[in-house]
């Protein structure tokens, strides 16, 4: 299980700011060395978007343009934060802070809480159930165990949103969302609830983020005190930002535009909790200078999966699906995706174990094999499955590793081998590092073989062997380095939440596991009244659910099955049927009626292969060649208008500023930035031909079907020397 992109796990430090560029694509490149002035990356799935942002801040540090102390990088989970830190000391940026929201947030609200507010800073709850439920009882309100859970995200929504108890109901109303209780009495827990927590002098978590704005809103001398200490600032999954998170983000900004942000609308899966794409899509309009780079180069997947994933994609609707990305997979054809039907829920968990069962035997590691599933719930009967396949598993979101007992029991052993070694009998006749770090965990339960089954004992056992794993490449990385070396890695590791390869099946929900990847995915439950989710009903929760199957989907690097069974229990009557998400996608099924694609070829045109594991014959490709010298090009723009940039334009001038004139329209008109419409590139390469017809036109690179649709006649129109208003009547 990684996240993002593979790698060497100890690479060498690049000597020098260039060779912090190797290796990057174009478009990556581009990232990498925009460090002026707002940057908006728009990347697909598997693009090697946190490669591009890393090697970006790293390449700006190695130049001497940004000091390491001034960037701060906010994403949203510490495994997350970790990983991009881990990634910056390798490439030689030590010393950027890569944080969450919250903790970046807390770290200041900690400093500075002297200062703007006196006295000591109330104490952080973990967890907030209690107190709500301390709230009910004062409201003498019953709310049972799920009630409880659903009130408490309704609180989390209301303050991530900026919204105060006496506007929760008309701000949920305005949002769609289906309260739990009425919402009256959400509002009046809701109040209780901050009546609880000033009695206990207690603040939670989205408390963090309003009294930092708070703060930051009402002294301007603190503003200005950490607008001086961070000068660049990097957001990683910038579609799932909240109101909140970016009103933190404006005032840690001010009047600066020193910002780069990443994000892809097409994996925005948290709007439950105030999550909305709109910051990401709305950035150009902020921000009209904005350099935007799109990443669709997928070096994550197979043809065959990016295919499948485009395909879900090209039946979207809504404004998200307006700007998917069509991703085009630079790996090597590998199988097509495996569908099968079940009976029963209990029949697909032990179809699954088997297959699984029979991977690990071929050789496929356990831990590059991911069960998803679209609720916590559907997890004990695949960990039955797997038990009784005497398959092992691990399960995502369950306790991090470097606080598992066995490993800090582990760390503890290493240091003090690392001290004392020379008075220690078990590292008498071991010389390597290897060697000694198997010595020194045989002592503390690690075997040469695994034990038997399942359970407690094996996932003890698994926690060692990992870091003997570790171990191994450490000192293939670097022969020299002694225990004490490896003991000051793991050191960094546990603080960086970057944790080793743990040998075992994951088990996830498909929230859990967006940024991770593994060779193998099986997508189980993939059946209408689970995906979409029975509670998903507005045209914007089915398409979040489509766009949570196109995350799960886009976690396979090579195999994909998908599962999904008739009945929930064996004997149940079979009223189930696949997921609609598959309608025109898996062989054998049309299309529902009335969806048409949302963009070009991409993903919607797939054989239906006769044979389990055959591969559809594919169009070879044609080199794209300058209309004018010939010459092959490889430039995405210089592709869009069929020519060299430095070779002679034809183009008609006023055709162009006519075009640019009705775009601008047409932005306004619809409140999205100008290049959603066009690209100055595709507008170029329409003035440069003036097609006549709806079939030349649809041959320039830029247009696509949908914009065909919606903007051809008045493109035609202008082309041909109409007026809109002419083109209207004459129709």
């Amino acid at each position: 299980m990684t996240a993002a992109t593979h790698s060497t796990l100890f690479p060498q430090v690049p000597d020098s700011a260039d060779a912090v560029l190797e290796g990057l694509d174009p478009e990556q490149r581009e990232v990498a060395t925009a460090l002026h002035g707002p940057v908006c990356v728009l990347a697909g799935a598997g693009t090697g978007k946190t490669r591009a942002i890393t090697h970006r801040i790293a390449y700006g540090v190695r130049a001497g343009i940004l000091h390491p102390s001034s960037v701060l990088a906010v994403t949203f989970t510490n495994r997350a934060a970790g990983e991009m830190r881990g990634r910056l000391r390798q490439l030689g940026a030590a010393g950027v802070q890569a944080r969450t929201f919250h903790s970046a947030a807390l770290r200041q609200l900690q400093y500075f809480w002297p200062k703007a507010i006196g006295g000591a800073m109330p104490r952080l709850v973990d967890r907030k159930i209690q107190l709500v439920a301390e709230a009910a009882a004062a409201c003498r309100i019953r709310l049972d165990r799920g009630e409880l859970r659903d009130v408490t995200a309704e609180i989390e929504w209301s303050k991530v949103t900026q919204t105060v108890p006496a506007d929760y109901a008309p701000a949920a109303a305005k949002a769609g969302r289906e309260s739990p209780r009425d919402p009256a009495e959400i509002a009046q827990l809701y109040a209780a609830y901050e009546d609880v927590k000033r009695e206990r002098s207690v603040i939670d978590f989205e408390d963090v983020l309003l009294l930092t704005v708070a703060v930051l809103q009402d002294r301007h001398d603190i503003a200005e005190q950490i607008r001086t200490q961070y000068q660049h600032f990097v957001v990683d999954e910038y579609q799932d930002v909240s109101p909140l998170q970016q009103r933190l983000l404006e005032l840690w900004l001010g009047e600066r535009d020193s910002l780069c942000v990443v994000g892809d609308a097409s994996q925005t899966i948290y709007s439950f909790t105030g999550a909305t794409p709109d910051h990401l899509l709305d950035f150009r309009t902020r921000h009209p200078g904005a350099t935007v780079v799109k990443l669709v180069r997928d070096y994550r997947s197979t043809p065959q999966v990016v295919h499948l994933a485009n395909g879900l994609l090209a039946q979207a609707r809504g404004r998200a699906a307006d700007h998917r990305l069509e991703l085009v997979s630079q790996r090597p054809a590998g199988p097509e995706p495996v569908y099968a039907e079940y009976t029963d829920e209990p029949a697909e968990a032990e179809g699954a174990a088997r297959r699984i069962r029979e991977l690990v035997d071929s050789g496929v590691p356990a831990s590059e094999i991911a069960v998803l599933f679209r609720t916590n719930a559907q997890s004990e009967t695949y960990e039955q499955a797997l038990a009784d396949a005497a398959v092992p598993y691990q399960l995502r979101g369950a306790e991090r590793f470097f606080d598992r007992p066995e490993v800090r029991k582990a760390g503890i052993a290493l240091r003090g081998a690392a001290r004392f070694g020379g008075n220690d009998s078990l590292l008498d006749d071991v010389v390597d590092l290897p060697s000694q770090v198997r010595a020194v965990l045989s002592g503390e339960g690690w075997t040469t073989q695994p034990p038997a089954g399942s359970g407690a004992v094996r996932e003890r056992w698994e926690s060692l062997a990992a870091l003997v794993n570790l171990a191994q490449d450490f000192a293939a990385a670097r022969p020299a380095a002694t225990l004490a070396d490896l003991v000051a890695e793991l050191d960094e590791r546990a603080n960086a939440q970057h944790a080793p390869t743990v040998q075992g099946v994951t088990l996830a929900s498909l929230h859990s596991a967006k940024g991770l990847e593994w060779d193998v995915v099986f997508l189980v439950g993939v059946a209408e009244g689970m995906m979409p989710i029975t509670y998903a009903r507005t045209d914007e929760q089915i398409e979040e659910e489509r766009r949570l199957l196109y995350v799960g989907v886009t976690r396979a690097r090579e195999h994909l099955h998908v599962s999904w069974a008739l009945s929930r229990s064996p004997g149940g009557r079979p009223s189930r049927r696949p997921s609609r998400f598959l309608d025109g996608l898996r062989p054998g099924s049309t299309a529902t009626a009335g969806r048409t694609a949302a963009g070009g070829a991409g993903g919607i045109e797939r054989g239906i292969p006769g044979t389990r594991g055959s591969t559809p014959k594919r169009a070879q490709r044609v080199p794209a060649r300058c209309r004018v010298c010939g010459r092959t090009l490889t430039d995405p723009g210089e592709m869009k208008l069929m020519r060299c940039d430095d070779c002679p334009s034809d183009m008609n001038e006023g055709l162009y500023e006519r075009l640019r004139e009705w775009r601008a329209d047409q932005a306004r008109s619809s409140g999205q930035p100008a290049f959603c419409v066009f690209t100055d590139r595709t507008l170029m390469a329409i003035a440069e031909s003036a097609p006549d017809d709806e079939r030349e036109l649809a041959r320039i690179p830029g247009v696509g079907m949908r914009k065909l649709t919606r903007y051809g006649a008045d493109v035609l129109a202008i082309c041909a020397g109409q007026s809109l208003a002419e083109s209207t009547d004459h129709d």
